[in-house]
């Protein structure tokens, strides 16, 4: 008898634990997927609904939602940052040779959108790789703008100071030189 209770106390416990592990996995399956909700939906933010309704979604360097229009969008540049994008072909393109450090060389115009801005994250006008670029002398923050890239030499006569009130060269002489579009007051 004394060996029958024992048995059901444990099963008892077994299934108490089991139901709140099951429960917990639940919880968690259900968090992670209102995140991924939520990332899709910053992604999808960066650019018009017109390109960002059919674009591919990549979080957390995986493929979340297949594209038809040629289209990346991404609720972080980079891991965590804050600052959603969405690229055409030659902006990835671009985007992965600076990654991987790269060279680049631009020969036909590609367009990223970031309609919510840099979020305060900002960045060094002249160097991808600043350390710190909080603390570079040339750090600058943008609100929603886009980002073309074009062969060099089309960017002559564009400035390259982000104060002028108006478009500027961003990283200029790096292979990852681009100009920078405001669309609105920050």
């Amino acid at each position: 008898m004394v060996n029958l209770l024992k048995s059901a106390l444990y099963v008892s416990a077994v299934l108490s634990t089991s139901l709140f592990v099951t429960s917990a996995v639940a919880e968690d399956d259900k968090m992670t997927e209102d995140l991924m909700t939520e990332k899709i939906g910053r992604a999808k933010s960066a650019a018009p609904a017109s390109i960002s309704d059919e674009a591919t979604i990549v979080v957390d360097g995986k493929i979340v939602v297949e594209g038809s229009n040629g289209w990346t969008c991404m609720p972080d540049t980079f891991p965590n940052d804050g600052m959603p994008m969405c690229n055409d072909a030659v902006w990835m393109e671009m985007l992965t040779a600076m990654v991987n450090k790269k060279d680049f060389t631009a020969t036909k115009i590609g367009i990223s959108y970031m309609l919510q801005g840099d979020r305060g994250a900002g960045v060094s006008n002249t160097d991808p790789y600043h350390p710190d670029p909080k603390n570079a002398d040339d750090y600058v923050e943008t609100g929603p703008h886009l980002m073309i890239i074009v062969p060099k030499a089309m960017l002559e006569g564009i400035t390259d100071d982000p104060s002028s009130g108006g478009p500027y060269v961003m990283w200029k002489d790096t292979p990852y030189v681009h100009i920078m579009v405001p669309v609105a007051d920050k």
